[in-house]
């Protein structure tokens, strides 16, 4: 047991080591808008590529009209597939988002529901592009990312 034990603790730290993340001083504080200005993998693993989530819900991807409810619907998306590769949001080491006739109030908006999904960790690195028009009719945001789990 005791062996099983050191084995776990040896990997948590060895995952935590394998990720950082950096704002350099010089640059801006970027964390309050939900990013960090890089991030980075220092050892092998596994790198997933997360296409892009919207904020479509269930099965038959039913979109809300209201911008807030399709973003928390993305990020439960993105958690969903992160989930299922038993990973976590802290995981994410780039994010990409699509944002339909993009505007501040929706910045806004965007920055404090990846604040509460990300809830104190580190932010990833992050793209945000504004757009005209999603895949999708009714579509108003779209979310990918790249993960990284250590072997």
């Amino acid at each position: 047991m005791k062996h099983l034990l050191a084995f776990l603790l040896f990997i948590y730290a060895f995952q935590a080591q394998a990720q950082s993340f950096k704002n350099p001083e010089s640059l801006f504080n970027p964390a309050p808008y939900g990013f960090s200005h890089a991030s980075a993998v220092k050892t092998p693993g596994e790198l997933i590529y997360i296409s892009g989530q919207s904020g479509g819900l269930g099965k038959q991807h039913l979109l809300s009209p209201d911008f807030r409810t399709q973003v928390k619907t993305a990020l439960e998306n993105l958690k969903v597939i992160l989930n299922s590769y038993e990973l976590k949001p802290e995981n994410v080491m780039k994010i990409t988002i699509l944002i339909v006739d993009h505007s501040s109030e929706k910045l806004k908006i965007w920055e404090e529901e990846i604040s509460k999904v990300w809830n104190g960790k580190p932010f990833p690195a992050s793209t945000l592009i504004p757009v005209p028009k999603l895949a999708l009719d009714g579509m108003l945001i779209e979310v990918d990312a790249v993960a990284f789990k250590a072997n």
